[in-house]
């Protein structure tokens, strides 16, 4: 990751159309040092701040010099969204810019996302130009005034990791690597940093050979004092519970979940989901809700979970031993968080069940009996529950199409290597996915527009898979679709939306009814607030950047519908969208 300080002479027009050259610029460290970090796309909201930008892109591109590539997304929200979807699936941090402090204002909806998911962006925008006349970038236009703030970062400041400002061109490289640093530091998150016009533009005369040596630090490694004692008090339980949101982030958390839980008999509940964290068919999955196993349970483990439960519904009993392990498993950036605690275990889910279980197996009082008995119950109860589940074949009777029904139509028609991200309509229970790497859902923070962005950039870092959005109508709207569909078209990402359409926003009717079930809204279903209708023609949104789009309202028009649409995107790679009116 080593980058020169001083590269190579490159010729630019002066504003007066004269002919001059030019030593690298910032800008060009700038997009060389992305590339050496591992950044393969460079998502552009651009404005009369990126001058700088272009130049060098267009340079490189001359020249043959690696940066990433350049994508022009024409909205902030989906471009953060679409560096959201290319880190989930690979795990590589992206790069997004915007435009001054306008562009950031519309990023923070989709920062909050990535914020509260642990995902790094590297985020840029930027600022004014410092002078105001005299200097190449200065300030050349109307808005270059009324653009600056006092404190641009201040919008973000408590959304991200970091954040900085660009002052001197040789600074470039090293404002690359700290950035890209601390995103990656765990727990892992967006940062910011605010690039001047006339500073971007500046050329190095200051060589800075060390800008590439930027080592990101491992996540915290578990105590072996705390990973005995949970070891411990898991041999001593007889009702041990997992509740999990994020142990399958990653390949690995997933198949140590997996065989840690089969092993010792720990049921696993997967609580609001934002991955697939334990296969459809796994004989220790228990669902989705923590329900009855939490009642009874003598010891919770709370795996990856920021609210493993909602205390005002549901808790553990009294006497409950509860553990939270998580790379910072106190959740130190929210403000209040105060679920019991009788252990925190500091680390990734993988490394701590490693751990666990290397303890478990050398353990003295493990029960075996005990354990083989724990899972006989459990294996019945997970074929119980798989029982329940809905199938495809069962089409409605009574001409309604509800989302349970809707879901398994949807792993039907798409397969299990399908990357399903899902904006809360999909019902996971009923679209039994198997494989890790399958299933994504909105991040804690619920800012809504995330789901079709998201699938732009799965779509853009696995090409050769289908990739499916699953939308309620309100988060379609949401997403910009008009922006999301050009950007599909344009860049040649054919993603298959599904929007789950019942012609309102479902949190805020279920936030009312739960709140004033007898109350004067609740006459009206508690659509007050909450009404989406008329709904739009959303199959012809698609159409106008030559996509497919279809409408369904019976249930017999479902299935095959859905076939219909992903054989579009699979075979005709052109972007689809099934607009389901959905009674729920």
């Amino acid at each position: 990751m080593h980058v020169e300080g001083v590269q190579s002479l490159v010729r630019n027009q002066s504003n007066a159309g004269e002919s001059r050259e030019f030593e690298q610029s910032a800008s060009d460290l700038f997009l060389t040092q992305l590339s050496a970090y591992g950044v393969d796309y460079f998502f552009a909201n651009g404005g009369t701040d990126f001058p700088p930008i272009a130049e060098a892109f267009a340079r490189a591109a001359e020249s043959g010099t690696a940066v990433p590539r350049p994508l022009v997304v024409p909205h902030e929200n989906l471009a953060v969204s679409m560096a959201h979807g290319v880190y989930m699936t690979t795990g590589r941090p992206q790069a997004v810019m915007v435009h001054v402090n306008v562009g950031t204002a519309n990023t923070v909806n989709a920062v909050l996302n990535a914020s509260r998911d642990e995902t790094p962006v590297l985020l840029f925008a930027g600022r004014s130009p410092y002078s105001e006349s005299g200097r190449h970038g200065t300030r050349t236009r109307y808005i270059h005034w009324a653009q600056e703030m006092f404190d641009q970062g201040g919008m973000l400041r408590e959304a991200v990791k970091w954040d900085y400002e660009l002052h001197l061109p040789e600074q470039a490289g090293d404002m690359v690597a700290r950035a890209w640093q601390v995103a990656m530091t765990a727990p892992r998150g967006p940062v910011y940093a605010t690039l001047p016009r006339d500073v971007l533009a500046d050329p190095i005369r200051v060589s800075r050979p060390d800008a590439g040596r930027r080592a990101a630090p491992a996540a915290p490694h578990p105590q072996p004092d705390d990973i005995r004692t949970l070891a411990d008090w898991i041999a001593d339980a007889e009702r041990p519970l997992i509740v999990t949101q994020g142990a399958g982030r990653t390949q690995a958390g997933f198949d140590t979940l997996a065989r840690v839980a089969e092993r010792f008999a720990l049921p696993v509940i997967s609580f609001h989901p934002r991955f697939l964290n334990i296969a459809a068919d796994h004989p220790m999955n228990l669902g989705s809700l923590p329900g009855g196993l939490l009642a009874q349970a003598d010891l919770v483990i709370a795996l990856d979970a920021d609210v493993p439960w909602i205390p005002a519904l549901e808790s553990p009993p009294a006497g409950c031993r509860v553990v939270h392990v998580a790379t910072d498993p106190a959740y130190t950036r929210y403000p209040m968080r105060s679920f019991p605690a009788d252990l925190c275990v500091a680390g990734e889910a993988a490394d701590v069940l490693s751990a666990v279980e290397a303890c478990l197996d050398r353990h003295e009082g493990l029960d075996r009996k005990r354990i083989a008995d724990r899972g006989a119950a459990l294996r019945a109860q997970s074929r119980a529950l798989a029982a329940k589940r809905v199938s495809a074949d069962a089409v409605p009777s009574d001409g309604r199409i509800g989302p349970e029904w809707l879901s398994a139509c949807i792993g039907e028609a798409v397969g299990p290597d399908a990357i399903v991200v899902n904006e809360y309509p999909l019902r996971l229970d009923h679209c039994p996915q198997t494989c890790s790497g399958t299933y994504f859902g909105l991040s804690a923070a619920g800012g809504l527009g995330w789901g079709l962005g998201a699938a732009l950039g799965a779509k853009l870092a696995n090409p050769d898979r289908l990739v499916v959005a699953t939308l309620g109508d309100g988060a379609y709207m949401f997403a910009n679709p008009t922006a999301s569909h050009w950007v599909g078209e344009a860049h040649d990402l054919p993603v298959l939306t599904v929007v789950f359409n019942n012609q309102l926003y479902g949190a805020v009717r279920n936030a009312t009814m739960a709140m004033y079930r007898t109350g004067v809204a609740a006459r009206s279903g508690g659509r007050m607030l909450a009404d989406l209708s008329p709904s739009p023609a959303f199959e012809k949104l698609v159409e106008a950047s030559g996509g497919v789009g279809f409408r369904v309202e019976r249930p017999e028009e479902l299935r095959d519908t859905l076939r219909r649409a992903v054989a579009v995107v699979t075979q005709e790679r052109r972007q689809a969208l099934v607009n389901v009116l959905c009674d729920y």
